[in-house]
């Protein structure tokens, strides 16, 4: 049952932050910098993302209990929002025309590619449901966010190699895969609100 939650978590939380989009993004919004500036922009963006997330996971909780809503509710919402941008993911424009209008004095690495790029709406929505406290024991806990951990450290290698990379995989290949994860991603938001109005309907 672990292994099967870890899976779960791994398949959601790399639909979300999309290492394969932001790579995409990257690539194209870093195209006039010099190689030692994309290193930098690559490596302080992932960070930045990283602090948003494990902010998400440490304070995400408490602040929905602050506010009184309950994850069960948020674990609906949560779906359907993952919902949404799994249908972002399958049917979207990779070749966003707003790259193209950043001003040349903006951080690159806070906007577009720390948010909304990498710590995605979907992706802080997505950790925190998969840390529940009240379902998930403190070492299940660590172990996805080991996984944030280690995506985040996929999405670091693959800004810096990005144009290493797309020498080998063609844009229309990248598209291909980020669409199918895209799909998956909607099986597994469905899923999601599925069990949470099974625990409803129990708990009612």
């Amino acid at each position: 049952m672990l292994a099967q939650k870890f899976l779960r978590d791994f398949l959601i939380l790399w639909a979300t932050i999309d290492p394969i989009s932001t790579m995409l993004i990257f690539s194209g919004i870093t195209a006039e910098l010099t190689d030692q500036a994309k290193r930098r922009t690559a490596l302080r963006a992932v960070l930045f993302a990283g602090l948003v997330l494990l902010g998400s996971i440490l304070l995400g909780q408490f602040v929905l209990a602050g506010m009184g809503i309950s994850m069960l509710a948020f674990q609906v919402a949560g779906g359907i929002v993952l919902f949404l941008f799994a249908l972002q993911l399958i049917f979207g424009n990779f070749t966003s025309e707003s790259d193209k209008r950043l001003s040349p004095d903006q951080d690159l690495a806070v906007y577009p590619l720390d948010f909304p790029s990498i710590a995605t709406p979907g992706a802080i929505l997505a950790v925190i449901l998969l840390t529940d406290n009240h379902l998930y024991s403190l070492p299940t806990q660590l172990g996805t966010t080991a996984i944030v951990l280690f995506i985040l450290l996929v999405t670091y290698l693959l800004t810096r190699r990005a144009s290493q990379i797309l020498k080998r995989l063609s844009p229309a290949g990248a598209e291909l895969m980020v669409r199918i994860m895209g799909l998956i991603l909607a099986a597994l938001s469905v899923q999601l609100i599925f069990d949470a109005v099974v625990l409803f309907l129990e708990n009612a």
